[in-house]
């Protein structure tokens, strides 16, 4: 046990170094004020009360949220039919089919990002399969739909591979159980392999919204700086504005925001542990 806590140590150190102490700082920062030449900062909780207090801010954080439930909905409802098929499949095919899903993750999200500016334009290749369908009605880039289009291509792997991983070890001698009881094969579904699957639906839930919900290269490329979200909003102050307090209360403010999400989510998690299905009737 000792000789596991010395191993352990450097890991502690840097966790404190590159985490906790960068955290640290942004809540001194979002707690504080410029002072005067005597005292350089100042005790305030006026960032926060600048944030709630202002309708465009709260504005702002609800479109953020929207945009994350809106990103997370699409990713759940496209991942889990294709992680229940990949499921399902042999060992050598899940892993064809894995390694298909997650080949695009080796690149640089920036890059991948970026490509859509290309297929999104005017002239380019979407909408010119649009043209050729009828469907193409307006501008496709600049909008919210290519910015939920950007997300929900980047983060619909997370929810894919989190579900699919969860369906993997399911004891597949259930199913024939309920079989045998009389199920059919959607109340099997709704009752047995549903309830077994949720640990990976509540992950993938996790891993699709949190992020979403801070994103800011996304909308800022994808949007063109007409969608603007809570993420470039804390950008804008550190960079462009100079306020590095008031962005630092903000960034609290979603620290706590996502937090309290994680340990809802978690709570849930932990009432669906096991996974038990009801009686077929």
């Amino acid at each position: 046990m000792k000789r596991f806590s010395k191993l352990a140590i450097p890991y502690i150190a840097w966790a404190a170094l590159m985490l906790l102490l960068p955290m640290l700082l942004i809540a001194v920062y979002s707690f504080t004020d410029q002072g005067n030449s005597i005292i350089p900062f100042t005790f305030t909780l006026d960032n926060y009360v600048k944030f709630f207090t202002d309708p465009d801010f709260l504005l702002i954080l609800w479109r953020s949220i929207l945009i994350a439930l809106k990103t997370t909905v699409l990713c759940l409802l496209l991942g889990y039919p294709i992680a229940y098929f990949i499921a399902r499949c042999e060992e050598k095919t899940q892993n064809l089919l894995i390694l298909c899903i997650t080949f695009p993750m080796w690149i640089n999200m920036l890059v991948r990002t970026y490509a859509w500016i290309g297929l999104l334009s005017e002239g380019g290749l979407v909408q010119r399969v649009l043209s050729l369908l009828g469907l193409a009605d307006g501008e496709l880039l600049y909008t919210e739909g290519a910015v939920l289009l950007g997300m929900v291509y980047n983060f619909l792997p997370f929810m894919i591979l989190q579900i699919q991983t969860s369906l993997s070890k399911m004891d597949y001698a259930l199913l024939d159980a309920s079989a045998d009881l009389g199920a059919s094969p959607r109340q099997t579904f709704r009752l047995v392999t549903l309830p077994l699957s949720m640990p990976g639906v509540v992950n993938g839930i996790t891993l699709v919204f949190l992020p979403a919900v801070s994103s800011f290269f996304i909308p800022k490329m994808l949007g063109g700086g007409q969608y603007f979200l809570i993420g470039n909003m804390i950008e804008n102050q550190f960079i462009t504005v100079g306020e590095w307090n008031f962005g630092s209360a903000i960034a609290i403010i979603m620290a706590v925001i996502m937090m309290c999400l994680m340990m809802l989510v978690r709570r849930i998690e932990a009432r669906n542990e096991g996974g038990k299905g009801e009686r077929p009737q």
